[in-house]
């Protein structure tokens, strides 16, 4: 972004650029609770039906090094308009989707605008308030918070009042007044000369999405395993290909020690696994609770509510510990309590049916909300100070990784959740968020 920044803006121009964080990751899972009644209004299975899920989240994390590169060569402002603008547009046709097909497109769309939020708003706060950088990714991860707080059960009241199509038409209408405060409240950046490596960013967009393809193709029973397999090798096979070709290559768009060192390497596997476990329950929880326990998609909304209301109110105090403390170690206190919350949540309603685990799974769903907090900010702040921060690329790099991790718990939900083994499912999770931790110790601890 512009190292250059112009007068600080309003407090409307900072709340709008937060507000549209919380629509972006509203428009993520806000179809998360009514997900069964979309798959039996399409006569479809609930497997087809999570590609709804998915595409939107694939495209979203691999559009966003190109998107953060066009921030930095266009103008933050510009591309988060015009990313908005094609938001509006994928909303309304969601809306009149005639078929799941048509639908899941649709979300794709929605998922490409969408890619643009993190990098420019990341960036654009980090400009306007260089001496606040914790507080502001604090602000962004509450935002973030927010939004997976009120998008499920948003989406259930809206879908059992009005039906699901009026989801998107609201999104739209909502997504299109954040459009008109940010053209006139945010103030304008210029953008600079930034050099794209054409191969590279070929190669990394398309080997990333081969391999979340792949993971997600994993779950539907047409796609044979071997095939699967293939198309993963391919991906991992070009992304060796952006590594070789970006090597000491001056036009690259993210060169490869940038994304190797140390801070920016355990914040971003940190960020992947605090996001896989985030994406696996966001997918499972509502399944669990609108079919094992037979609630309904408001009870279910709601009830869901108790984590990202948690992500939410925690993101300030997290702010504040990692001024306070080391944010490396508020990060590691996170992981462990995601590991823990995990295989609890998975030891706690494995096989049981019951409505008296309504109570425990709440707490743990707060727990997991904290831990996911103590993850959020400080990785988010150490990616931004890292030497790769100044580049909108990375940035954008570091939130493909993020929601990459959802993609991957998306998947590891559509696999495993036909084997009704919930415990295996968390397990999984808690696997992941260990490697998180053992990367943490990585490199020396920040001044």
């Amino acid at each position: 972004m512009n190292a250059h920044a112009p007068a600080v803006p309003g407090p409307l121009a900072r709340y709008l650029l937060l507000g549209v964080t919380v629509l972006g990751t509203m428009s993520n899972n806000i179809i998360n609770v009514p997900l069964r009644t979309i798959a039996d209004d399409f006569d479809q299975p609930i497997s087809t039906a999570v590609l709804s899920v998915s595409a939107f989240i694939l495209v979203l994390a691999v559009a966003m090094p190109i998107t953060g590169w066009l921030g930095d060569r266009f103008g933050p402002k510009t591309v988060l308009v015009l990313a908005l603008l094609l938001m509006v547009a994928g909303q309304i046709a969601a809306a009149l989707a005639p078929n799941l097909g048509f639908l899941i497109g649709m979300r794709a769309v929605q998922g490409l605008a969408c890619s643009a939020i993190p990098p420019m708003v990341m960036g654009m706060l980090v400009v306007f308030f260089p001496g606040e950088r914790l507080r502001m990714m604090g602000a962004w991860a509450a935002a973030n918070g927010v939004g997976q707080a009120i998008g499920p059960p948003v989406g259930g009241l809206i879908s059992d009042v009005l039906g699901w199509r009026a989801i998107f038409a609201i999104m739209a209408l909502a997504s299109l007044l954040v459009l008109l405060g940010i053209a006139r409240t945010v103030p304008h950046l210029e953008g600079r000369h930034s050099r794209l490596h054409l191969l590279g960013a070929l190669l990394l967009s398309t080997g990333t999405a081969l391999l979340l393809v792949a993971l997600t193709a994993l779950s539907l029973a047409a796609v044979p395993q071997g095939i699967s397999g293939l198309v993963a090798l391919l991906g991992i096979i070009l992304l060796g290909g952006f590594l070789l070709v970006s090597r000491n290559n001056d036009r690259a768009m993210i060169p490869p020690h940038l994304i190797i060192e140390s801070r920016f390497l355990r914040s971003s596997v940190a960020a992947f696994a605090q996001m896989f476990t985030l994406g696996t329950v966001l997918v499972l929880m509502p399944l669990y609770l609108t079919g094992t326990l037979a609630l309904s998609l408001s009870q279910a909304g709601i009830l869901f509510f108790v984590l990202p209301l948690t992500m939410a109110l925690m993101a300030p105090v997290v702010s504040r510990l990692s001024n306070r403390a080391s944010p490396r170690l508020v990060l590691r206190s996170g992981l462990v309590i995601i590991i823990a919350g995990g295989l609890g949540t998975g030891a706690l309603i494995d096989g049981r049916s019951d409505p008296s685990v309504l109570v425990p799974v709440s707490a743990l769903l707060a727990a997991l909300g904290v831990g996911m907090a103590m993850v959020q900010t400080p990785a988010a702040a150490g990616a931004t100070r890292s030497p790769a921060g100044s580049r909108g690329a990375a940035i954008g790099l570091f939130n493909m990784l993020r929601f990459s991790g959802s993609t991957a718990g998306t998947a590891w939900v559509a696999l495993v959740y036909p084997l009704d083994d919930l415990l295996l499912l968390f397990a999984g999770c808690a696997a992941i968020a260990s490697l998180g931790l053992a990367l943490s110790f990585v490199g020396p601890d920040p001044a």
